[in-house]
């Protein structure tokens, strides 16, 4: 069978099984499966697929015909323009988070600093600021240590020498008083439990510890503005990505602890997806807003 038939089968099939984007998913795991990109796909699609890649190509879409996720079966995704190792331990980076990338550039007017990324994952954000500014230090922490490997596995890749990561459980090992940052950033678990989207989509297969928090979706978010005062230097900025409907929220919760030009960003969809605070120094040398 040659390449364009197979790509086509493979199309139709993943369309039944309910996959929005089907035909550019065939395209995904077949260059997967033969080792090369689009652009030759395009132009040698009438070649005989050699048997061993048409094997591997069946599975692949067996496999996304179940509903995997291609970050998973591919084991990369793009985001913000840098290739990402992915793996089922961490969140699979989404362009809606890019968002949450550009209110910290917006904010990083300095040549130098220093950021936190908390809830690191593959180290999507931490990468993605950190190749825009490299005079900063950047920090990004997880509390799996399968995701601290992924993250300095991929800054290895990217050869970033201005991000590190470690483990720790939120801001649990990291010491207020030795660790200052003008920017703190997270895309926290923010889904309710009882969300009917968890069983939709991608969702179904990644972690439910990354996805799910108590409160219909806020604890996370507000023990993050509880706590992240004591790490912020006065006049930095503390920015946390949220559900679109939690927007109203997430900023009322950043009023109460004190923040100040609390507002929102929108996503790419136009739905706000970013919630922000700068910390204001309360004249007594506290760390809390």
């Amino acid at each position: 069978m040659i390449l364009d038939h197979l790509l086509a089968r493979a199309a139709v099939r993943l369309a039944a099984a309910g996959s929005p984007s089907a035909r550019l998913d065939a395209e995904v795991l077949l260059c997967h499966a033969l080792g090369v990109d689009r652009t030759w796909l395009y132009t040698w699609g009438d070649r005989e697929a050699p048997s061993v890649e048409r094997a591997r190509f069946e599975a692949l879409v067996a496999a996304r015909a179940q509903g995997q996720p291609i970050a998973y079966l591919t084991g990369e995704r793009e985001f913000w323009g840098l290739s990402l190792a992915t793996s089922p331990h961490t969140l699979i980076p989404r362009p809606d988070t890019e968002c949450l990338v550009e209110a910290a550039l917006a904010r990083a007017t300095r040549p130098e600093g220093r950021l936190l990324d908390l809830g690191t994952g593959t180290g999507a954000i931490a990468l993605a600021f950190a190749s825009e500014r490299p005079g900063w230090s950047v920090l990004g922490v997880d509390i799996r240590p399968e995701a601290v490997a992924l993250a300095r596995h991929n800054a290895e890749r990217l050869a970033l020498a201005n991000v590190a990561f470690g483990e720790s459980d939120w801001f649990a090992a990291l010491a207020p008083d030795a660790e200052c940052f003008d920017l703190i950033v997270s895309n926290p678990p923010y889904i309710a439990a009882d969300d009917p989207h968890l069983a939709r989509g991608d969702v179904r297969f990644e972690p439910h510890s990354a996805l799910v928090a108590a409160d219909e979706g806020l604890a996370d978010l507000r023990h993050l503005v509880r706590e992240a005062g004591r790490y912020l230097r006065p006049g930095g900025w503390l920015m946390l990505e949220h559900g679109f409907e939690q927007a109203e929220a997430v900023r009322g919760v950043l009023e109460a602890a004190g923040y100040v030009e609390v507002a929102s960003r929108v996503d790419l969809g136009g739905h706000p997806r970013v919630s922000q605070g700068r910390r204001v120094d309360d004249g007594t040398g506290g760390k809390r807003p």
